[in-house]
């Protein structure tokens, strides 16, 4: 990302969820800088909740100075100022795309944040027309950022192996989740899923479940514990039983005190299918934020992809199906409770 950076002679656009100016965020924002001195037409556009250690900063006006224009998504910050308000949850901008000179482009599951830089992420570069379909959807998103007219789909060259998704939190916007559905349901052989976040839809669980129950292979790995609230971990074990009793292995990949998490979010179907980008396979990402994904009918990315999740899961502890079901009932009644809100996580 910083060679390419480094190179630009035309632009580059970054859209990020987390972004903060430690050492990687410091070194990227003095390459691009560099080349905004020579030229280069340099854009930012950061979510401000996940870029919150930037609130209120002067962070706009140094940028600015510096030959670079950053815009926050949704900059006033629902419950910022009292009470933490579940709605700045909702309709964030939790993409992460990184274009160079519309002929390198970036996508997956990292943040600009040196906390997370041993965490388990996975993201990938592209070359070709897809690329300047990830151009095209940031100058729109910058465009709703700026309360600006909508710009016109454009007639871009397409490649008939690599599209780049989004989802808006709309009715038929959705539509990296509605090519989910599609795959998962026209499975015949495996479904591999990685997310740090499990809490699907009905819909989407009913539609694995059914995967399994035919016979298709479907497994899935999940952090142990994530980094936000307990909440999530009880929505995601709040699945467990139903999964497990349609044949769904879950694995639980160590996260060693959060220093490890697994924070990839990539699905691979058959090997003739796969998505890899920033949503995660709960209610938030699917219906509520808005996000980016690349979706591939190409075989080698999609054995690559399942090559890293059979090593994930060689790493990973399987859930015992016979264990989870003889515990405890008092330790089945958190998970029982969560399901109440499960659909707001």
């Amino acid at each position: 990302m910083l060679g390419d950076c480094s190179r630009a002679r035309k632009s580059i656009v970054l859209e990020q969820f987390i972004f903060t100016a430690d050492d990687f965020g410091k070194r990227l924002i003095d390459v691009c800088a560099e080349r905004a001195a020579a030229g280069v037409k340099v854009r930012f556009l950061w979510d401000a909740a996940g870029s919150f250690s930037f609130f209120g900063s002067n962070i706009v006006e140094d940028l600015r100075k510096k030959g670079i224009r950053l815009v926050f998504w949704k900059t006033l910050i629902p419950g910022y100022f009292k009470v933490p308000d579940i709605r700045s949850w909702f309709l964030r901008n939790h993409r992460r795309t990184l274009v160079i000179d519309e002929s390198a482009g970036y996508t997956g599951s990292i943040c600009v944040k040196d906390g997370m830089r041993n965490w388990r992420d996975t993201n990938a570069r592209f070359e070709g027309p897809v690329v300047l379909s990830m151009q095209n959807a940031f100058d729109r998103m910058w465009a709703r950022a700026l309360k600006q007219k909508q710009l016109p789909p454009k007639d871009l060259p397409r490649d008939p192996e690599f599209r780049y998704e989004t989802n808006y939190p709309a009715p038929g916007k959705r539509r990296i989740y509605r090519s989910l559905v599609e795959a998962i349901r026209g499975a015949s052989a495996y479904i591999y899923m990685t997310t740090p976040y499990f809490v699907p839809t009905r819909r989407l669980s009913r539609v694995i479940k059914l995967a399994a129950h035919r016979g298709v292979d479907v497994r899935l790995i999940i952090p142990e514990r994530t980094d936000h609230y307990p909440a999530l971990d009880l929505g995601a074990r709040s699945f467990f039983s139903t999964l497990l009793s349609s044949g769904v292995r879950i694995f639980l990949y160590p996260n060693k005190g959060g220093a490890s998490l697994i924070h990839g979010k990539a699905v691979v179907v058959d090997g003739e299918w796969a998505t890899l980008g920033s949503l995660n396979l709960d209610n938030v990402s699917l219906l509520y934020n808005f996000e980016a994904n690349i979706i591939s009918t190409d075989t080698r990315f999609a054995e690559e992809l399942s090559a890293h999740f059979v090593h994930d899961m060689n790493l990973s502890k399987e859930v015992d199906p016979d264990a989870w079901r003889r515990r405890f009932f008092l330790e089945k009644l958190p998970e029982i409770g969560i399901r109440v809100v499960r659909k707001f996580l």
